[in-house]
């Protein structure tokens, strides 16, 4: 099974490297070894200086695309190279990499389409909740994903979650790019793809800073929300 590990990167100097060590010091010890493709996302710092000393496999792109963009990117590198499952990881060292068995399990049980890492479906799993602002956004965004797509998540903004080969497709030609992990949750449910989440741990961050800043955070609110809403009315394509 060849599985692929996407990694969006902007200014990630600070653990862009480290990430891919966690990645290559797993790969020693799997029974499954896991590809990974750096998205470079135009990046302003020395992260294409890093990625290209150390033989990193990535993909630079010139201007910076957000997120989505460098994301969906990834999903096209996956699709192109015939990938069974990808997974979406951070490279600011929040996702542990020991967790991929039980966030891929579900796909290769022929449970879920769709599997996101969650830090709230056992609240024991991840001693990292971040602030409790964010959290309180967190389950106002799961609240209207439950209204409008009919489907409890609990960790909706979580960036560590893996697509199998019709996730993958799909997400290559439509990924959101403005709010995109609950807005593709809910598109996603609404083309009808099964979609479980699993208890993992995650990490504060160990470097960079997160594209969300607070003074941003009421303006994110109210424009994810009416995402969630506008994506929920859409009709199947």
């Amino acid at each position: 099974m060849k599985i692929l590990i996407i990694i969006p990167a902007y200014n990630e100097e600070e653990s862009i490297l480290s990430t891919v060590q966690t990645i290559n010091e797993y790969n020693i010890h799997a029974d499954t070894k896991l590809d990974y493709v750096v998205i470079n996302d135009g990046s302003t710092d020395k992260t294409k200086q890093i990625l290209e000393e150390y033989h990193i496999n990535h993909v630079t792109l010139v201007h910076n695309l957000g997120i989505g963009g460098a994301v969906q990117t990834g999903y096209k590198y996956a699709l192109e190279n015939d990938y069974d499952i990808a997974i979406q990881f951070d490279g600011d060292g929040q996702h542990d990499i020991n967790y991929v068995p039980n966030i891929v399990q579900p796909i290769i049980e022929n449970k879920a389409d769709f599997c996101i890492g969650s830090r709230f479906v056992d609240p024991t799993s991840s001693d990292f909740k971040s602030t409790g602002a964010r959290r309180a956004g967190i389950k106002i965004i799961c609240t209207l994903i439950k209204l409008f797509a009919h489907k409890r998540i609990y960790d909706a903004t979580s960036g560590f979650r893996a697509a199998n080969q019709n996730a993958i497709k799909y997400l290559a030609k439509n990924y959101p790019t403005e709010y995109p992990e609950p807005e593709s949750i809910v598109d996603l449910l609404r083309m009808g793809y099964r979609i479980e989440e699993v208890p993992v741990q995650m990490h504060e961050r160990s470097g960079g800073v997160s594209s969300i800043r607070a003074w941003k955070s009421v303006y994110y609110m109210i424009n994810v929300s009416l995402s969630i809403i506008i994506a929920s009315m859409k009709g199947k394509k």
